[in-house]
């Protein structure tokens, strides 16, 4: 049974951003999208935001919810990574085949940079090297890259000559050229041996939209406590991550990210968190410190998961544990539609919840389906089809026992609410 202490935020829905900007081969066919990270409709990288908190949030936010394939329509994607998120071994949260990783032209601590690289390669990561301006310290890293992206300067004749260097240099690594904003660079750029091309003259970054939950800062705070221990306690990890709806969802995407076309079936939050494994997590939970994610009010809808969850966790214990964990996750997950803005049918699949789980949220089927009924009668006050459920699921119990498992539920959500206002 889940710990019913309470001591965090809630999460809310926000709109969040990003941008891609296509990059064409010499065809002018769109080879690949670089994502780039944005706060708010104004398409340009938010000032005052450090690369690793862009990092951070492109990760948590973009990457592990939305999907990569989907946000560049299955094409090849560029990924920027600052220094630290390389040295924390970030790119493990995706499959080695999924990105091609971007060493920005702000890294330090090179020679670090250079053995995480190297690691990473063998286990088949793709690394670019992002406006290689000719600068000695990036010497090590030169042998090491598959792409090196250089920016136009003018005369354009220097960038040509940096280029057919590199070419003479490195004959199997390709060349990106940015900031293109004319037909006679790119022509130029082409018959000099550039391999791929990007700038305004072919497309502006193009803004992506879409509805998100944040996990509360306090949730993030409390997990990163909960992971810098030496020993990784999983059933802790388990408890903090099923009390936060952004949290959840997160986890779902990134096993679902990480398994690839094994088609695993996720039933529960904690099957879950011992399917990462210790590093995943910690790499997870890095993510969401740096990100710096968070908001200061509550939503009701969440409160309204969390309270589902728990009433068919309690519903269900005479099931046995794996039996209320799934009904814990189902609960949970009853609230994503109206908080993500997209159907159900879509969750279920998207969030690999096998043909159990997805029946009981789309069609109240099996014994998940009729508790998730049962919560949903309670809560619209419809007792005669309450009483019909109970009969199901727990034949021999009277209604009373609905009435305490329903107000032992809702204390539970109340218990985040009251939490907040004294935190706030």
């Amino acid at each position: 049974m889940l710990d019913t202490q309470i001591t965090a935020e809630v999460p809310k829905l926000v709109t969040q951003y990003i941008a891609r900007q296509p990059i064409f081969d010499a065809e002018t066919g769109i080879y690949a999208y670089e994502l780039l990270y944005r706060d708010s409709i104004n398409n340009a990288f938010p000032i005052g935001t450090t690369d690793g908190q862009a990092t951070g949030r492109l990760f948590f936010n973009a990457l592990m919810l939305i999907g990569i394939n989907k946000l560049t329509a299955n094409q090849r994607a560029f990924i920027n990574l600052s220094s630290d998120a390389l040295l924390d071994d970030f790119p493990k949260l995706l499959q080695p085949d999924s990105a091609v990783i971007e060493i920005v032209e702000r890294a330090d601590n090179i020679d670090k940079v250079t053995n995480r690289v190297t690691a990473l390669k063998k286990e088949g990561y793709t690394f670019a090297l992002d406006d290689y301006d000719g600068d000695e310290k990036w010497e090590p890293l030169l042998h090491l890259v598959d792409y090196i992206k250089l920016e136009v300067e003018e005369p354009i004749i220097k960038t040509n000559m940096l280029l057919k260097k590199l070419k003479r240099r490195f004959p199997d690594v390709k060349i990106i050229v940015e900031r293109i904003e004319t037909h006679e660079q790119f022509m130029l750029l082409k018959s000099a041996g550039c391999d791929y091309f990007q700038g305004f003259f072919f497309a502006r970054p193009e803004m992506l939209s879409y509805h998100n939950v944040e996990p509360s800062k306090f949730a993030v705070f409390d997990l990163l406590r909960c992971t810098s221990r030496p020993d990784l306690d999983f059933d802790e990890v388990h408890q903090r991550v099923a009390k936060d709806v952004g949290l959840t969802a997160r986890i779902l995407k990134l096993v679902n990210a990480r398994s690839g076309n094994q088609n695993l079936v996720i039933t529960s939050i904690s099957q879950a968190v011992i399917y990462l494994g210790e590093d995943a997590i910690r790499q997870f939970v890095r993510v969401l410190a740096l990100s710096e994610l968070g908001v200061d009010k509550p939503s009701e809808l969440t409160k309204l998961g969390l309270t589902r969850a728990h009433f068919m966790q309690l519903m269900l214990e005479p099931g046995g544990k794996e039996m209320s964990q799934r009904g814990y996750l189902v609960g949970l997950m009853s609230v994503l539609d109206a908080i993500l803005n997209m159907e159900l049918d879509v969750i279920a699949k998207e969030f690999c919840l096998g043909d159990d789980l997805s029946s009981a949220l789309l069609n109240f089927n099996g014994m998940l389906g009729a508790t998730l009924q049962l919560a949903r009668a309670v809560e619209e006050d419809n007792w005669p089809l309450a009483v019909k459920l109970l009969e199901t699921i727990r034949p021999a119990s009277a209604i009373d026992i609905v009435y305490n498992a329903m107000l032992v539920a809702r204390q539970y959500g109340d218990e985040v609410l009251a939490s907040i206002i004294e935190d706030t």
